[in-house]
């Protein structure tokens, strides 16, 4: 009796938790919206220290094929950020702070070319590979 019980409650907590519609993994979801008339691209999305010795995340993050968004605006939808100077420089990145005393700080590149501009400002393309580094200042 308590197998089947749980066997019903687990069925229930799976179906109860479903939209009904089948989960459709990233390139279904791709060949989706393109039927639908709307293209979406991808960035790539590194989190990681030390100039890249220990990568803490990685993300492939859709786009829509010209939308026009920044750095800054991928950053604030996908990741819990804390920020400095009136949002312009992140200073913690999923809970993952620099530090004054450590003399670290939070640096991006994009394509493997260190930004000279804010996130706010960095518009990406489709393809591009953004990386947050958090590693010392000197």
């Amino acid at each position: 009796m308590k197998k089947l019980l749980f066997a019903l409650l687990t069925l229930g907590l799976l179906f109860g938790c479903s939209n009904g519609e089948p989960v459709k993994d990233s390139a279904e979801k791709k060949v989706e919206k393109a039927e639908q008339g709307e293209k979406t691209e991808v960035v790539t999305v590194i989190i990681s220290k030390n100039n890249g010795e220990e990568t803490i995340e990685k993300k492939e993050i859709e786009i829509k094929d010209g939308e026009k968004v920044t750095v800054m605006d991928i950053m604030q939808e996908n990741f819990e950020l804390e920020t400095q100077f009136d949002g312009a420089f992140i200073s913690s990145i999923n809970g993952v702070a620099a530090s004054e005393a450590e003399q670290t700080a939070w640096f991006y590149s994009v394509n493997g070319e260190e930004a000279m501009v804010g996130a706010n400002e960095f518009e990406l393309k489709p393809e591009d590979k953004v990386q947050f580094d958090l590693h010392k200042w000197e």
